[in-house]
């Protein structure tokens, strides 16, 4: 089965290689070297100016962030299930919270967020997905965050990139805390989140708030190269080997160059078959198509061709899939995905099969196209 879904995403082989190895305990010299070694290599991923990790999913780096960065009132943007999570985990935690509200399709308007800002001196974080999952969407993050840093240098700017992070380069001048997922495009089972965080973010987050989810805590100790709690050791050795092996095929800058490629192929080739692209700003992370025969298109690659893709959640289940762009993806396996796309119309009588997905794919991947 070809695993396509935006997250996650299918684990390389020397990586599996790389965890399979003896369990190694977490308070060794040996196990303190290969954090070191994952750190610097973070550092270089994120460019921000403090990098830690968490034995967590992404949604608990997104309560870490929100405890730890907001005293007061939490902004969030929701375009979708993630964005809408940032809203819950202020309420959780007694914080205020002013909600900017989209539909999943439509990225949130810089000048909106301008003014709520403006309109309440209470606003001291904003969150933002970068890429929102739920619906594929992309989100003008960088934009927005120089905005708001005009208008208030002290609020805190807190970005989602668990589908953006090792998928394009996202400026971090204005982002005080940056945040990824280990199932994404850094290739890893659940289980690891990774935050990047600002000089202005660490001296906001003081003393640090919370108990397992206090980043004061964890940048001591991981400035240590070691963790104030249980290391997801097995986790860490896969990402060292991730990272190494971005870098031994191109480095990080190759690695986005081929995701903006496959996801311009991917989108063009679904497009080619009359096919409707559902966000109006797409993330290179993903391709998501809204189609009255979602459900019965993803049926048919699951069980015909071999190919698992997402689905749509809430208001959006059983009318949109999504293709995964994220990660060391083999051309070979993601031009079969369209493939199977046009041969599931096909089956479906809503066109015949001539295998223009392909043509289009390969012009685009390859560039053939004249």
């Amino acid at each position: 089965m070809l695993l396509f879904t935006p997250g996650p995403t299918p684990v390389p082989q020397n990586v599996r290689n790389a965890m399979s190895d003896e369990t190694m305990h977490h308070r060794t010299p040996e196990f303190e070297a290969i954090f070191e070694e994952t750190r610097k290599h973070l550092f270089k991923l994120f460019k921000t100016d403090e990098v830690v990790m968490l034995s967590s999913s992404g949604t608990g780096a997104m309560e870490s962030a929100v405890t730890n960065l907001c005293k007061n009132t939490l902004l969030n943007v929701n375009s979708g299930k993630f964005g809408e999570r940032f809203g819950k985990i202020a309420l959780a935690h007694g914080l205020k919270n002013v909600e900017i509200k989209n539909e999943w399709n439509t990225p949130v308007n810089v000048e909106v967020v301008v003014e709520a800002i403006k309109a309440n001196s209470d606003i001291d974080a904003v969150a933002v997905q970068i890429s929102e999952s739920a619906g594929g969407l992309r989100h003008p993050v960088e934009e927005l965050a120089a905005a708001v840093k005009t208008i208030n240098p002290n609020i805190m700017i807190i970005a989602d990139g668990i589908t953006a992070v090792g998928v394009e380069p996202i400026d971090v001048t204005n982002i005080d805390c940056l945040i990824a997922g280990s199932q994404k495009a850094l290739m890893l089972p659940p289980g690891l989140a990774i935050l990047g965080l600002s000089n202005a973010a660490i001296e906001k987050i003081g003393k640090g708030q919370g108990y397992y989810f206090n980043l004061a805590t964890e940048i001591k100790k991981q400035r240590e190269n070691t963790t104030a709690w249980t290391a997801a050791t097995t986790l860490i050795i896969g990402l060292l080997e991730i990272l190494k092996t971005i870098e031994a095929q191109g480095g990080i800058e190759k690695l986005y160059e081929n995701t903006a490629r496959r996801a311009e192929a991917v989108k063009s080739a679904l497009e080619a078959l009359g096919l409707h692209v559902y966000p109006s700003t797409p993330a290179k992370s993903m391709t998501t198509i809204d189609d009255e025969n979602a459900n019965e298109i993803r049926n048919i690659l699951k069980k015909e061709h071999m190919v698992n893709v997402a689905g749509g959640q809430d208001h959006l289940k059983g009318k949109i899939f999504r293709i995964n762009q994220m990660g060391l993806i083999e051309n070979y396996e993601i031009s079969w995905v369209v493939n199977a796309v046009e041969l599931a119309l096909d089956k479906l009588g809503r066109r015949s099969y001539t295998g223009e997905a392909n043509r289009v794919f390969n012009e685009i991947m390859f560039g053939l196209k004249k």
